[in-house]
């Protein structure tokens, strides 16, 4: 795509959610207002990944990691917070429900759909268990430590963390994160990579400085947009919702899916390619993404809003949990895998998916 294009593309899109905006706000909308603004937020988030790659193929694989996990939490806080903030007690657990989302997601949506990709076009496929083991770890001490441990907790009411739980959770999680983080990009790289595999084709040509400079516009200016748009759309997403008879976790499995459609649709292109590894990458990836920066993120906001957020999975979210990290663990033990091992995580994301837009 040319530079032209890219540039007509990008401002008619933010003309569009600019016209939406002002004509918009602070009105109730109706179902066809609601999915009018979600595709258009829905565009924002791809806008805004897109210039993420563009920024990380100029300024390397480190800095390009950092500066998408912080959009990607920009994103998904800017959208929790609005829904809360329209919502109030109402919507306590929407932090919850969206960063579980998110790992069910990724760790069974987008790894499942990569896996049959792959097996599709061989009957088996590689990839490294060594970095892939190192995330799924790293995603489970996050997700136990912040969504399974306050439900068996006893120091506050309900399934919440006491202030001092919640500091230490908050810094935990960020800790793991970043932690992760450096294996990745400095200390460990042989171990995200299959040598058995040749290297995937991304943006393999580094952008010229004017690209470089309009993608970090345009990525400031589609984050803006995705957050006004979060603020248009929030107050009316309860009554869309529970007016076409799906429970409020629903909008949580929503908010999910927008943030980790471009990266979800990147691996399974991957894998389809025989880049197996790669999707692997991006889908665990993505989840200590969402859960890692996530998790801090909504401690602060529970600060300054003074929300006591309901972090505690659900008895039937807790199961979902541990067969997950059963059949992943099984799944990762190996270096390679076949098309039974992606039935089996799709079978569980399917479960998720019924049971969360079950009343």
């Amino acid at each position: 795509m040319t530079l032209t294009r890219t540039l007509t593309i990008n401002v008619l899109g933010l003309g569009v959610a600019s016209v939406l905006i002002v004509a918009l706000w602070g009105q109730q909308l109706g179902i066809a207002g609601v999915l009018l603004l979600s595709i258009v937020l829905l565009g924002g988030v791809i806008s805004a990944v897109h210039h993420v790659d563009v920024i990380a193929a100029y300024v390397g694989r480190v800095f390009g990691a950092v500066i998408l996990a912080l959009a990607v939490t920009i994103i998904e806080v800017s959208l929790i917070v609005s829904v809360l903030v329209a919502s109030g007690e109402s919507a306590a657990s929407l932090g919850r429900d969206t960063v579980f989302a998110a790992v069910m997601i990724a760790t069974n949506g987008i790894i499942g759909l990569s896996v049959v990709a792959a097996t599709l076009r061989s009957s088996t496929s590689s990839f490294n268990s060594e970095g892939s083991g190192a995330a799924l770890g790293a995603i489970a001490v996050i997700a136990t430590l912040s969504l399974v441990v306050p439900s068996f907790t006893t120091g506050s009411f309900g399934p919440t963390f006491t202030t001092p739980q919640l500091v230490f959770v908050g810094l935990a999680a960020l800790g793991v994160y970043v932690l992760f983080l450096y294996i990745l990009t400095v200390r460990n790289r042989e171990h995200f990579e299959d040598p058995a595999s040749p290297p995937t084709q991304s943006l393999t040509v580094v952008p010229t400085r004017v690209a470089f400079a309009l993608s970090v516009i345009f990525l400031a200016l589609a984050l803006v947009g995705v957050v006004l748009l979060a603020q248009v759309l929030s107050p009316s997403v309860e009554s869309a919702v529970t007016g076409a008879g799906f429970p409020l976790t629903f909008v949580a499995v929503i908010i999910a899916l927008v943030i980790l459609l471009p990266e979800g649709t990147a691996a399974f292109r991957f894998a389809r390619v025989g880049h197996l590894q790669a999707s692997f990458n991006i889908g665990y990836g993505s989840a200590l993404a969402s859960i890692g920066l996530t998790i801090p993120a909504l401690v602060v906001v529970s600060f300054l809003l003074d929300f006591d957020l309901v972090f505690g999975l659900r008895p039937v979210d807790i199961v979902l949990f541990i067969l997950t990290l059963v059949v992943s663990t099984v799944t990762v033990a190996s270096h390679r895998v076949t098309l039974f091992q992606g039935g089996l995580h799709l079978a569980i994301f399917s479960a998720f998916l019924f049971l969360a837009i079950s009343p």
